[in-house]
């Protein structure tokens, strides 16, 4: 049955083409289908038949069997295919197919050349006709050239036009004039000329067509035959003459001149034949070999020299004649299941008589009596040739070598088959080639093990090569068959661990095996015989490693470290460790225990719990730092260590403490210092860590004026404000220091400020302080506040001054000095007023002008609430007055303990002291009895002292302990004198300053 599939060219891979199986009705089931000739064009499914296309795509024009065919001929591909029966093991058929490529529009026609020159007479003729040169297209029939157009400029619009003719089933364009040419005015025009083929879609080109007006040949070269056929014998010699065109042109002179040329010749012509241009003679100028091509088929162009050169075309075909020149070509290959390799086919013994062993294809390229071929079978050998296909040519015949009795591999294992062809050419010409068959002896018994699965147990550590166990197994065939060799088939986490001996069966360890890192092998040994086919047989081996005590306790971690808050109870876990053994059983039990711990800490064995035995103090210890041991349960016993450390972390349970400055201590600041500068530092610590001993400066009392302000951080006091009259004096600062934990705890410092000019007092100073110490810490102590009351004092006095000038300036005058002299020997100070307003106001004179001044009692008020801070209210009664001694004073330190309660605004409470200094007391010593001696304190209004002549205290006596009296001589005789207190020239601030006591 003869195959025919038609497709079209240029298919993308592994279109079907068609079916073998669904379109002929050959099996599709148990058999084979494999592919004999068609390749690299075609591939066939070897179980349906199916035949697809590949990547090499087929292209019609560049097939090689579609190289030269004529106008409108078929294209065929050729294809072999084998059918081998799977099921009864026959011999294979062969079929023979074709595939006609059927062409498609893949390519655009193109002229010759993308300019194109015709040449007309200026006195030619309306109507007349002028060939353009062809349009070639590779593709043929419906997709070959179809129709051209002409497109003009305005110039030569209605000069030209453009005519299609049929001439020999080619569409010739000719070019028409449709108007007077007129070579003066106009000597070229340039068209465009556009060529399109019969494809969908189509493709087209163009060219330009430039026209030269030339002057009139009216004559055109002609043809003697229309078509000039030759034999060419192939192997002819280059120069030998094929055969002569001639041509006739009726003008005269270079009109009739005939120059001969090539016309729409392939490349193939051009490179075989040479055409004289002048004489028109056909010539050999390359090899000729029929095989190649067959005919050449081409036309010959005549064109006379004229002005306006005119021409003729001719149809040349030249048969190349054959000779016998090429010897049958024999070729053997593989037949369905029976492959070669080398030239050798090997082929069972066992296989039935008329089995082909192999496809011998006998060719000749000649043609005719020269490639009709004899082919045999040479020698006595049990195979023969049997024709394959019915439908070979006598050039072209295929054979099946099979064999015609049974074989013997004991008696002949190889046989060498020489095969001879020889065609019918005259000398005859003979072709021979070989093929070794090689028999191969049956092997149908497959190794068996003595027994199918084996258990064995190993102890690890082992050294390598021991032997760890024998298996055998056994094989019914002889020889070779019979020979076994032993090999492991193991998972790939074990390969290489063991080996087996292939001659004995010995399995071997080649590694030193872990238990730790596997506890069980499994593995399967094969047996195969030395057969081919080889046969196998398996057996299944499992060895079981047993464990070793040869691993130490592991701690998880190198070390541990564990963090606990302070003041913890005892017996509270701080930490969990743990520890694992890569053994197994006993060799894995691990006790625990504590090291280089002081029984401080205790471990549970059960949950690797570390329990404290004490209370933690961050304060008195932060780190402790000991080992833990742990055993196994081996014999002898391993051991491992770690290191634990053990971080005490801190709980606010301490409060910040005041550094400096003291509390008793004091500061002089001038009036005229500027705002903004330093005038003080509090210093605090608190020994507790982290954020709990950070800490933060606030200032919470004595700051009535937001004359001073502190920095939060770093604790700095800084003048805010510019000093004025009424902020001279003592300034107490309650300055509490805070940490940041939660909750907060605080500490609290007295920060004392003493603005004035001078330190004139020391003593009164620290007398001062010590009041300070022993006020509430709610109460202010700031500047001077009598200072806005004294001021309305002074301008009443100076209206009724001014009064006393206007009546008469002498009398007022010596009215004024005796008035305020008495007025300031009888003006006094009021003890028993509230501190925060009078505690120092002065008496006011008796009207009776009695030389005694009585001073009136008031009742002490009650002391003040206690502060909400409980621990102010503590630091507030437990404070003592020290003056002490810094790096600028040299004064002694003063004890002065106070027995009253805090608040108690009484001047001689406020001055009370168990210093051995005396108190002042004037007595008159001149012979004026009535002149009273007057003691001026000159201090600021709040903390001003004036002692007169009484034998009284200025303070309320229940209150003083010891009374004094200064030396009476120690004063002059003057009528009147006065003691004035005043402080010492402006020196820097420092605690424990001194008062000058100045004469007058």
């Amino acid at each position: 049955t003869r195959v025919v599939y038609k497709v079209p060219e240029e298919q993308p891979p592994n279109t079907l083409i068609g079916s073998l199986a669904s379109d002929y009705g050959f099996p599709d089931v148990g058999h084979l289908y494999k592919l004999e000739v068609g390749a690299p064009y075609l591939r066939v499914d070897g179980k349906t038949g199916d035949i697809y296309t590949t990547e090499t795509s087929i292209d019609r024009e560049s097939l090689r069997e579609c190289q030269h065919l004529l106008p409108g001929e078929p294209c065929f591909l050729e294809f072999e295919v084998s059918i081998t029966d799977l099921i009864l093991n026959s011999s294979p058929r062969l079929l023979e197919g074709q595939i006609e490529v059927l062409d498609i529009n893949d390519n655009t026609p193109n002229f010759a050349s993308p300019v194109l020159t015709l040449a007309i007479p200026e006195n030619t003729n309306i109507g007349a006709l002028f060939p353009i040169p062809l349009a070639m297209d590779r593709d043929s029939g419906p997709n070959g050239v179809a129709s051209y157009e002409l497109t003009a400029g305005p110039e030569a619009q209605e000069l030209f036009g453009l005519q299609v003719a049929e001439d020999q089933d080619e569409k010739q364009p000719q070019l028409i004039v449709m108007g007077n040419l007129d070579r003066e005015q106009w000597d070229s025009y340039d068209l465009t000329i556009k060529v399109q083929d019969g494809g969908n879609p189509p493709r087209a080109s163009s060219a330009l067509l430039r026209i030269t007006i030339l002057d009139m040949n009216d004559n055109a070269p002609k043809f003697e035959k229309a078509l000039y056929e030759a034999e060419l014998s192939e192997n002819s010699p280059v120069g030998h003459s094929v055969l002569q065109v001639k041509a006739n042109d009726s003008d005269q002179g270079a009109n009739a001149e005939i120059d001969y040329s090539f016309h729409q010749a392939s490349d193939m012509v051009r490179r075989l034949l040479r055409l004289d241009r002048a004489t028109g003679l056909i010539t050999v100028q390359g090899p000729i070999d029929r095989e190649d091509v067959n005919i050449l088929k081409f036309s010959v162009m005549a064109k006379d020299k004229g002005a306006n050169p005119k021409s003729a075309r001719t149809q040349v075909v030249v048969t190349i004649k054959d000779m016998n020149d090429n010897a049958p070509s024999i070729e053997i290959r593989g037949i369905g299941l029976v492959t070669h390799q080398d030239g050798m086919a090997n082929i069972s013994e066992d296989v039935p008589v008329e089995t082909a062993v192999a496809l011998v294809q006998v060719s000749d390229r000649d043609e005719g009596e020269n490639a009709v071929v004899t082919c045999v079978v040479a020698g006595d050998v049990p195979f023969q040739l049997r024709q394959a296909s019915e439908t070979g040519s006598d050039s072209k015949k295929k054979y099946f070598l099979q064999t015609t009795t049974p074989l013997d591999y004991e008696s002949v294992k190889e046989y060498t088959i020489e095969i001879v062809a020889v065609d019918s050419g005259n000398p005859p010409l003979s072709s021979t080639n070989s093929l070794k068959v090689q028999v191969m002896d049956v092997n149908d018994n497959a190794p068996v093990f003595s027994q199918s699965f084996t258990e064995v147990a190993f102890p690890e550590n082992n050294e390598p090569d021991d032997l760890v166990m024998e298996v055998s197994a056994s094989d019914a065939d002889s020889g070779s068959n019979a020979k076994l060799v032993y090999s492991l088939v193991t998972d790939p986490s074990s390969k290489g661990s063991f080996t087996i001996d292939p001659d004995s069966g010995e399995i071997r360890v080649k590694a030193v095996l872990d238990r730790e890192q596997r506890e069980r092998y499994e593995f399967l040994v094969v047996a195969a015989d030395k057969g081919s086919p080889s046969l196998k047989g398996t057996a299944s081996v499992a060895i079981n490693v047993m464990d070793r005590n040869d691993n130490d306790p592991k701690f998880m971690l190198s070390g541990y470290n564990f963090s606990v808050m302070e003041n913890m109870p005892p017996l509270s876990p701080v930490g969990m460790v743990t520890v694992i053994d890569a053994d197994k059983g006993e060799n894995a039990r691990i006790q625990l225990s504590v090291e280089q711990d002081n029984g401080d800490f205790v471990i549970q064995n059960g949950t690797g719990t570390i329990l404290s035995s004490i209370s933690f103090d961050r304060e008195q210890q932060s780190t402790y730092t000991f080992r833990l041991k742990a055993v196994d349960g081996g014999d002898p016993p391993r051991s491992a260590y770690v290191g634990v450390t053990i971080n005490v972390l801190d709980e606010n349970d301490n409060a910040p403490f005041i550094t400096s400055p003291s509390n008793a201590t004091y500061k002089h600041i001038l009036p005229h210092t500027s705002p903004g500068q330093q005038v003080s530092k509090v210093k605090a610590e608190d020994i507790d860590s982290g954020v709990n001993a950070e800490l933060t400066y606030s200032i919470t009392g004595g700051n009535p004026f937001e004359l001073f302000q502190i920095s939060p951080h770093s604790g700095d006091i800084t003048l805010e404000k510019e000093i004025l009259r009424k902020h001279h004096g003592l300034h107490r600062l309650v300055v509490r220091v805070n940490d940041k934990g939660k909750p907060s705890r605080h500490g609290t410092a007295l920060v004392h400020f003493y603005v004035n000019e001078t330190l004139a007092n020391r003593t009164l100073l620290d007398t001062l302080v010590g009041h300070s110490l022993d006020t509430p810490l709610d109460i202010d102590i700031a500047g001077d506040p009598e200072y806005e009351r004294s001021k309305q004092r002074s301008n009443i006095l100076f209206g009724v001054i001014a009064g006393i000038v206007a009546v008469t300036l002498v009398i007022v005058l010596v009215v004024l000095v005796r008035y305020c002299r008495q007025r300031e020997a009888k003006s006094g100070y009021q003890a028993g007023k509230k501190e925060t307003k009078d505690l120092y106001a002065p008496k006011q004179a008796s009207k009776s002008g009695k030389s005694k001044s009585k001073v009136k009692k008031s009742k002490s008020p009650k002391p003040p609430k206690p502060t909400e801070d409980e621990e102010e209210t503590g630091l507030q009664k437990s404070l003592k007055f020290n003056l002490m001694n810094d790096s600028v004073s040299d004064s002694p330190r003063i004890h002065l303990p106070l027995n009253y309660p805090p608040g108690s605004p009484d001047l001689g409470r406020h001055y009370r002291s168990n210093s051995p200094l005396p108190s002042i007391q004037l007595q008159p010593q001149s012979p004026s009895a009535s002149k009273k001696h007057q003691v001026v304190q000159d201090l600021p209004a709040t903390n001003t002292f004036v002692g007169t002549g009484d034998n009284n205290s200025t303070g309320s006596e229940q209150y003083s302990d010891y009374s004094y009296r200064t030396n009476p001589q120690k004063y002059t005789n003057k009528q009147v004198g006065e003691l004035i207190l005043r402080p010492a020239a402006a020196t820097p601030l420092h605690r424990g300053a001194i008062w000058t006591e100045v004469w007058e």
